[in-house]
C-alpha cells in the first residue's frame, strides 16, 4: 500500500458525520514517520543532477558563458543562452497563450541572481563544483534595487485598482478630526522547509515531472505548450508539499530547462534549488507603501477614508500586492477613495504569498484606526465596534455573512479587554512595559470549479480521486469526511488519492478556496456513487433486495439496510458480488452545462479565468478576523515579544475544527513574523537580496511564539460553498502585524508605520 492509497483513521473523531469532527490528518503519521512520498525524494537510477548559475548583476546583457572549466571539471551537459530549445510560449494563469519561442535563459539580465546558465552532472556535488566554474561576461546597466529607491510618484497607476464612493477629498477637508500617516512593508519571502525543485523523466515522447506543485494541471498545461506536446502525455506528480503559501501554484521560466535537459540526455534530470536561490527564483511578497487619511467625527465616527498606495513589481511582469484590498471592505464610511500605483524595479516578479495584498492593506488601515482611536479618546475596540458597516459599499451588495463585530466582542471577553487602560506606558512587570492591541481582518470567499471520482472496490472500500493538491492544509482529510458522510459509511473506509495530474480535474490550493470546490464536487459524486449502488441493489436480478419496494434501502455504516427486519441485510461488498461486480466508479464535477467541452473543462482546471470573485451573484462573502495581542517590550532594550494571542474568527462551517484550529495558529504565527522580524534586505548597487538565507532572513521560532487561543464565531454559509464553509487559511495572517504595532504603541506610546518593529525603531 503506498502513501497514496493509505486510507484514513478515525483520530479522536466520535460516531455519526464525520464533518464537523474534530479528525486527526491523514498525512500526520505518514510524514512523523518520513513515509509521505515527497516529489524530490524519488529516487531514479542513472539521474543527473541539475545547478543553475546566477546572475551577478542587477541588470544588463549577456556577451559571453565560458563554459570550457565546467565541462572539464565533470559537466556532461551545459545549456547557456546560446541554446535553441525550441520551447514555444506557455497560457498564462489568466488563459493567455503568448505568440514566439519561449527562452528560458534570455541574454537580458533583469535581477540579480537570474539564471543564466544550466550545469548538468553526475552528482550534485559534481554539477554544483561545475556551475562554480562558469565564466560569464556581462554588459552591465543602471539598477533600481527596490521600491525605497524610488519617488511618490512613481510607477504606473493600476487602473483596476481605483475605487470610490462619495466626495472622499471634500469629505476629508470638512471633518473635525483628521488622521494622516504613511505605512510601509518590505519585502517578506517564503520560507517553506521543502525546496522548490523538479525532476523530469522522459519515456519517448512523455514527460512525467514529479514536483511539489499547488496546482498540477495547470503546471501540466505549462509543460506541454513549452514542449509542443499534448497535456496528456505530460503527467505531473505531487502528492504532498513540504511548504507552499502560494509560491508553488505556477510554473516558473527556469522549470523548463530540466525537461530540456532530460530530453538531450536521455535520462531523469533532477534539480533542486539552493535556499538562496529560494530568495531570487521565484517572487514573495512586494514591498509596499501607502498614505492614509482618516476623516471622522468627534466621537469616532469615520466620514472619509483617503488611500494612496504603492508596490514594486519587476522589470518585466506585473504582480501587484494590492494595498486597497481590505481597506475598503472594514469600516462604514461614507466617502472613500482608493488608488494604487504599480513601480517596476530590478526584482523577480513578486508572487502570492499568504493573505496577498489584504495583509499589508490591514496594517496600514488598522494601525490608522488605533491612531484615530487615540486622537478622540475612544477605546480601539470600541472605536471598531462603532465604524462596523450593514453592507459592501464597493459592490453595493449585502453581506453572506459578517459576524465580525461578534469575533471582536467574543475575542475581547476572551482576552479580557475590559482590563486594558487607555493610556500608552500605563502597564508593566518591572522593567517590561506591557501592551495590549487589537486589529481586524479578512479575506474574499473565492469560488472555482472542481472534479472528483468515487471508486467504490470490490471489497466494498470507498476511494477519492482527484487531482488537487494538499499543501498542508487538510485536502485529504476533509475530501475523506465528505464522502464517508456522503456515502454512508465509517471514514476509516475512505482512501484518498491526490496530486496527479492525470487524475481528475482541480483549481490551484491557493486563495482559500481548495476545500470549499473539492468538497462540493466528492459531495456530488460520493451522493451519485451511493444512489447508483443503491438502484443496482433495487433493480438488479440477482440482487437480494430485488423486487423491494423502491426508495426503501438505506446505506449506513457500509450495510445496505431495508426497513423490514426480515429483510436481507448486506455489506456493500457482498451485494457487488452477488451481481457479479467488482466494483463502480462515478466521476462529477461542478462545471455549469454550458462548460463541459473539453477545451472549457481544460481551461476551468489551467487557467485563473473561471474563478469567481466574492461579489459574484447576490451578496458579498468573505471570512473575517478580529486579533488581540499582548507584548512584553524591555524598556532598557527595546526588544518586543509577543506573549498572548487571542483571534476570533468567523470562516462559516468549520469541515474539521482540529485541522482549521491548525491553519489559523500557522497564519498568526507568520503574521509575527511580518509585525517583528521578516525583511527582505537588498543591496542598493545591484538589487541583491543579502539576508538570502535562515539565518540572516528571520522568521518565527518555537521560543517567538506564545500561547494563540482560537475562536470559531462562524456559522454555515451555504452562498460561500455547498457545505457551508468559507476560506480559512489565508484570514489567520490578516491583521496580526498590525494588532501587534498597536501593542507595541500601547506599551512604549511609540507609533512603528515601518514594519517590522525592531528595537532601534524603538530607543
Amino acid at each position: 500500500m503506498t502513501p497514496l492509497d493509505m486510507p484514513m483513521k478515525h483520530g479522536d473523531a466520535g460516531d455519526g458525520a464525520s464533518i464537523g469532527q474534530r479528525l486527526s490528518r491523514h498525512d500526520g503519521k505518514l510524514k512523523i514517520t518520513g513515509s509521505a512520498d515527497y516529489a524530490l525524494e524519488r529516487q531514479f537510477e542513472h539521474a543527473a543532477y541539475a545547478v543553475l548559475v546566477p546572475a551577478t548583476i542587477g541588470a544588463g546583457r549577456i556577451v559571453s558563458v565560458d563554459t570550457a572549466a565546467a565541462l572539464s571539471a565533470g559537466a556532461i551537459l551545459v545549456l547557456t543562452p546560446e541554446d535553441d530549445l525550441g520551447l514555444a510560449q506557455a497560457t498564462t494563469f489568466t488563459g493567455q497563450r503568448p505568440e514566439g519561442a519561449f527562452l528560458p535563459l534570455p541574454h537580458e539580465i533583469r535581477f540579480d541572481g537570474q539564471s543564466v546558465a544550466l550545469v548538468v552532472a553526475e552528482s550534485l556535488e559534481a554539477a554544483t563544483e561545475a556551475a562554480r566554474r562558469i565564466k560569464v561576461t556581462y554588459e552591465a546597466a543602471p539598477v533600481t534595487a527596490s521600491l525605497v529607491q524610488t519617488p511618490e510618484d512613481a510607477g504606473t497607476v493600476g487602473e483596476q485598482f481605483n475605487v470610490a464612493w462619495g466626495d472622499a477629498q471634500a469629505a476629508y477637508a470638512d471633518a473635525p478630526v483628521k488622521i494622516e500617516a504613511d505605512y510601509h512593508t518590505p519585502r517578506e519571502y517564503h520560507a517553506a522547509m521543502e525546496p522548490h525543485g523538479l525532476i523530469a523523466k522522459w519515456d519517448g515522447d512523455r514527460l512525467t515531472v514529479w514536483q511539489p506543485s499547488q496546482w498540477v494541471h495547470a503546471m501540466a498545461r505549462n509543460y506541454s505548450d513549452w514542449f509542443g506536446i499534448p497535456m496528456e502525455d505530460v503527467r505531473v506528480v505531487s502528492p504532498y508539499v513540504g511548504g507552499g503559501f502560494g509560491s508553488k501554484g505556477f510554473n516558473y521560466g527556469w522549470e523548463a530547462l530540466v525537461p530540456a535537459a532530460a530530453r538531450r540526455l536521455g535520462r531523469p534530470v533532477k534539480l533542486a534549488l539552493s535556499r538562496p536561490q529560494n530568495f531570487n527564483l521565484y517572487g514573495g511578497r512586494a514591498s509596499t507603501r501607502q498614505t492614509l487619511k482618516l476623516g471622522a467625527t468627534k466621537d469616532g465616527m469615520l466620514q472619509s477614508i483617503l488611500l494612496t498606495g504603492a508596490s514594486e513589481t519587476s522589470t518585466y511582469g506585473v504582480w501587484p500586492e494590492q494595498v486597497g484590498a481590505a481597506t475598503p471592505l472594514m469600516y462604514g464610511t461614507p466617502n472613500y477613495r482608493g488608488q494604487q500605483r504599480i513601480v517596476q524595479v530590478n526584482t523577480v516578479t513578486p508572487g502570492a504569498l499568504r493573505g496577498p495584498g489584504k495583509a499589508p492593506s490591514a496594517f496600514g488601515i488598522e494601525s490608522a484606526m488605533d491612531e484615530l482611536a487615540y486622537a478622540v479618546g475612544i477605546d480601539p475596540l470600541e472605536i471598531r465596534l462603532r465604524n462596523q458597516p450593514d453592507h459592501d459599499r464597493m459592490s453595493n451588495k449585502p453581506w453572506s455573512t459578517r459576524r465580525l463585530r461578534e469575533a471582536l466582542t467574543e475575542g475581547a471577553a476572551a482576552f479580557g479587554w475590559d482590563k486594558r487602560p487607555m493610556a500608552p506606558r500605563s502597564m508593566r512587570d518591572g522593567h517590561q512595559l506591557i501592551g495590549w492591541g487589537v486589529a481586524t481582518g479578512t479575506f474574499p470567499v473565492i469560488r472555482n470549479y472542481g472534479e472528483a471520482e468515487i471508486r467504490v472496490t470490490a471489497e466494498g472500500r470507498v476511494e477519492v480521486v482527484s487531482g488537487a493538491t494538499d499543501i498542508g492544509q487538510g485536502t485529504y482529510t476533509v475530501l475523506a469526511q465528505t464522502a464517508a458522510d456522503a456515502f454512508g459509511v465509517p471514514v476509516d473506509e475512505v482512501s484518498v488519492r491526490l496530486g496527479d495530474s492525470s487524475l481528475p480535474g482541480s483549481p490551484v490550493a491557493g486563495g482559500s478556496k481548495l476545500a470549499g470546490v473539492m468538497t462540493g464536487a466528492v459531495h456530488k459524486a460520493a451522493t451519485a456513487a451511493r444512489e447508483e449502488l443503491i438502484g443496482l441493489a433495487l433493480t438488479h436480478p440477482d440482487s437480494p433486495f430485488h423486487g423491494i419496494e423502491a426508495n426503501t434501502l438505506e446505506l449506513k455504516g457500509g450495510r445496505l439496510t431495508p426497513p423490514r427486519a426480515d429483510a436481507p441485510n448486506v455489506t456493500v461488498a457482498e451485494l457487488l458480488r452477488a451481481i457479479g461486480r467488482d466494483g463502480l466508479t462515478v466521476r462529477r464535477d461542478t462545471l455549469p452545462e454550458d462548460m463541459q467541452s473539453p477545451e472549457e473543462r481544460k481551461r476551468a482546471w489551467t487557467t485563473m479565468t473561471t474563478a469567481q470573485g466574492p461579489t459574484v451573484g447576490d451578496y458579498s462573502q468573505h471570512s473575517w478576523c478580529a486579533h488581540f495581542a499582548e507584548v512584553r517590550v524591555d524598556e532598557d532594550f527595546g526588544t518586543v515579544r509577543v506573549s498572548r494571542i487571542v483571534s476570533a474568527f468567523d470562516c462559516g462551517l468549520l469541515y474539521n475544527p482540529k485541522l482549521v484550529e491548525s491553519q489559523w495558529q500557522g497564519g498568526i504565527i507568520m503574521g509575527i513574523g511580518m509585525a517583528l522580524f521578516e525583511e527582505g534586505l537588498v543591496d542598493a548597487r545591484n538589487g541583491r537580496v543579502v539576508n538570502n538565507n535562515l539565518g540572516d532572513y528571520l522568521v518565527p521560532t518555537n521560543a517567538d511564539v506564545p500561547e494563540i487561543q482560537v475562536i470559531s464565531v462562524g456559522i454555515p454559509d451555504t452562498n460561500a460553498s455547498l457545505l457551508g464553509g468559507k476560506g480559512v487559511g489565508e484570514v489567520g495572517i490578516v491583521g496580526v502585524a498590525p494588532a501587534i504595532a498597536n501593542a507595541v504603541f500601547h506599551a512604549t506610546g511609540k507609533r512603528v508605520r515601518d514594519l517590522p518593529i525592531t528595537l532601534e525603531k524603538l530607543i
